[in-house]
C-alpha cells in the first residue's frame, strides 16, 4: 500500500511539474506570437501609408485608435466608442462616448487609461466596464486607426475579416479622409493556389486603388478578360506617367475577376464594399455627435 501511495505521489508531482513547464512555455510562446503579429500588422500599415522598408514615418505622424463596443443595459443596446480625449497635442486620457442605435448622443464617460493600457484588451475592457458600472455590460467589437500628420487627418486603417471560397479572408484596408481606397493587403486566407490565392497579386489588389466612396458603394465584379494595358499598369510594368494615365482611364470600372476564381474575387470586393460603407456611416455619425457635444479628440 505504501508503495502504491509513493507511486501516486511521484506521478502527481511529475504531472504538476510538466503542467507548469507547458503552461509557462505557452505563455511565453503566445506572447511572442502576439508580438510578431503586431509587428507584421504595423509593417503592413506603414507600407499602405507609403513608408517602404527602412523608411521611418515622419516625426509628426501619429496613429489614433478608436475602439467600438456594444453596450447592453437590460433590454436596450447602444454603441460605445472609446476615444483618445483632448485636442491635438494634449494628453487627456480617454473618453467613452455612447450613441443610441439611431446615432443619437446618450452619454460620455471619462476613462482614466494610458495609451499603453488601452492597447491591451483585458486592461481596456476592465477600465470601460468599471467606468460604466454593473448595470451595463460592454462588449468589444472592433477597432480602427486614424492617421494624422501634425494633427491633420491623412488616412484610416481598418482590419476586416469576411468569408472567402474556403475560410475567412483577413485584410487591412487603408482609406483616405474622403473614404477613397488607398490600398489593401491580404493578411490571411486559404484560397486555392493559382486561383483564389491570386487575390494577393498586384494586378488584382491595385484595381481597388483610388476608387471613391460613391463607386465603392456600387462596386461589382465583372467576368471579362483584364485588358493587357491595364494589367501592365497594375503590375507596375509601365513608366509612372503612362501607368497613371491608364489607371485613370479605368478608374470608374468595376473589378475584373481573377480567371477561374470569380467567387474569391467577389468575396474580396463584397468585403471591401461592406467595410467601407459601414465605416463611413459610423464615423460620420460619430463626428456629428462629437461636434454637437463639443467633445475634443486629437484627430
Amino acid at each position: 500500500m505504501k508503495m502504491i501511495l509513493t507511486i501516486i505521489f511521484r506521478l502527481t508531482v511529475s504531472c504538476l511539474i510538466a503542467g507548469t513547464i507547458m503552461g509557462t512555455t505557452f505563455v511565453f510562446t503566445n506572447k511572442a506570437k502576439k508580438a510578431n503579429e503586431h509587428a507584421r500588422e504595423e509593417k503592413v500599415m506603414y507600407a499602405l501609408l507609403g513608408y517602404g522598408a527602412g523608411q521611418e514615418p515622419d516625426e509628426g505622424t501619429a496613429l489614433h485608435e478608436i475602439f467600438r463596443y456594444i453596450v447592453a443595459d437590460g433590454d436596450s443596446q447602444s454603441i460605445g466608442y472609446l476615444l483618445p480625449a483632448g485636442h491635438h497635442g494634449e494628453e487627456a486620457g480617454f473618453v467613452f462616448v455612447q450613441l443610441s442605435l439611431e446615432g443619437d448622443f446618450v452619454s460620455k464617460t471619462a476613462i482614466p487609461l494610458s495609451e499603453e493600457k488601452a492597447r491591451e484588451q483585458g486592461d481596456r475592457d476592465n477600465a470601460v466596464q468599471t467606468a460604466l458600472g454593473s448595470s451595463q455590460i460592454a462588449r468589444f467589437v472592433d477597432q480602427v486607426m486614424v492617421v494624422t500628420e501634425d494633427g491633420s487627418r491623412q488616412a484610416y486603417l481598418l482590419s476586416g475579416k469576411f468569408p472567402g471560397y474556403k475560410t475567412n479572408i483577413s485584410i487591412i484596408l487603408a482609406l483616405d479622409p474622403a473614404y477613397s481606397i488607398i490600398g489593401f493587403e491580404v493578411m490571411e486566407h486559404e484560397e486555392d493556389p493559382g486561383l483564389g490565392a491570386e487575390i494577393e497579386q498586384d494586378y488584382f489588389k491595385n484595381q481597388f486603388k483610388h476608387k471613391p466612396l460613391e463607386k465603392i458603394k456600387q462596386l461589382q465584379v465583372v467576368k471579362e478578360p483584364l485588358p493587357d494595358e491595364y494589367y501592365n499598369a497594375l503590375e507596375g510594368k509601365l513608366e509612372l506617367a503612362a501607368a497613371e494615365q491608364i489607371m485613370l482611364q479605368y478608374s470608374d470600372n468595376d473589378i475584373y475577376a481573377i480567371t477561374g476564381s470569380t467567387i474569391s474575387s467577389d468575396a474580396v470586393t463584397s468585403g471591401i464594399r461592406g467595410m467601407t460603407k459601414k465605416f463611413a456611416y459610423r464615423l460620420d455619425t460619430l463626428e456629428k455627435v462629437l461636434e454637437a457635444q463639443q467633445i475634443g479628440v486629437p484627430f
